[in-house]
């Protein structure tokens, strides 16, 4: 494989700098790493969490079997976000969207052409808008809001795009020129909320959460989750769609319900969160900490005895 031109590696380093836990994991360079902490933070004062990232590092180093650990019980909440959260992604419903969106279009009596254009533009150009407007807004609201609210706007343009459908195509496989511009402009919609929220979001929240001894294997199960449910929806999705028929939007919206609601009672915010600090986050969450909080309790009772 030819190496990578020098231009390339001189804007990777400009705009996709090597992160302080790199720096201090690859390098050892502790000066170089405070430095980028510095300019991160905004402040001069961060000896206390290089000193937490120099002993995650050194804790990540010694640790040889990261799939055997990441099942302890102290790991607990961390692989459940790495199975549910590409799990719920691939079931909110985009699928429909962006493998199918032609034949969705076809279906509303759109000509070819405008059918696959406009799939273009839903798929490619405003996705890749709204990832970059993801990228902001994620970092002054959270992750936990955007989220929800994208959770919501794609639950109601399901909800009403199925009662649209129920109720006007029938039998006859098609519907007035009007409400099919109406479920072209609420496909959209749905497809906006997820382009801003679970599109990279659920990217982004499994790699701030799995401290680093874990981090490893959190990610692997992460895409492997990904993956498999890709694979499942996409093959499933004509079957289920034949079966349903305008039902499969209420069906989709109900998922996007169970996740929502998932997001808002269980998924800790990580913004602004090192994710060296992520296991103290858990220990204060109100549901996660009744399973964190236990293994310490035993720990402590351990190190009395001995």
């Amino acid at each position: 494989m030819a190496a990578a031109p020098a231009s390339i590696l001189t804007i990777g380093a400009i705009f996709l700098p090597e992160t302080p836990n790199s720096k201090i994991q690859r390098s050892d360079d502790h000066q170089k790493a405070q430095k980028m902490l510095q300019r991160i933070r905004g402040i001069s004062d961060v000896k206390a969490e290089l000193n937490d990232l120099i002993r995650a590092s050194s804790t990540s180093k010694s640790i040889t079997q990261p799939f055997k650990n990441i099942i302890q019980r102290k790991y607990r909440p961390q692989p459940v976000m790495a199975i549910l959260i590409p799990f719920f992604q691939q079931v909110t419903g985009i699928n429909i969207v962006g493998l199918y969106s032609p034949v969705l279009f076809r279906t509303l009596k759109l000509g070819e052409s405008t059918s696959l254009l406009l799939s273009a533009v839903v798929a490619g150009g405003m996705g890749t808008v709204l990832a970059i407007i993801s990228m902001i807004l994620a970092d002054k609201f959270g992750r936990k809001v955007l989220f929800l609210v994208g959770g919501m706007q794609m639950l109601v343009s399901q909800v009403i795009i199925g009662s649209i459908m129920a109720a006007q195509l029938g039998d006859h496989g098609g519907c007035s020129e009007g409400y099919a511009y109406l479920i072209l402009v609420l496909v959209c919609l749905c497809s906006s909320g997820y382009c801003y929220s679970w599109g990279p979001l659920a990217w982004l929240v499994p790699s701030e959460i799995f401290p680093l001894e874990i981090r490893s294997a959190g990610q692997s199960i992460t895409v492997a989750v990904n993956f498999v449910f890709t694979f499942l929806t996409a093959q499933t999705f004509l079957p289920m769609l034949c079966h349903f028929k305008a039902g499969i939007f209420f069906f989709f919206g109900g998922l996007v319900l169970i996740m929502t609601s998932f997001v808002h009672f269980f998924l800790p915010e990580t913004k602004n969160v090192p994710i060296e600090q992520m296991n103290k986050v858990c220990r204060e969450h109100w549901f996660w900490m009744k399973i964190v909080e236990d293994v310490g309790e035993e720990n402590k009772k351990i190190q009395q005895a001995l």
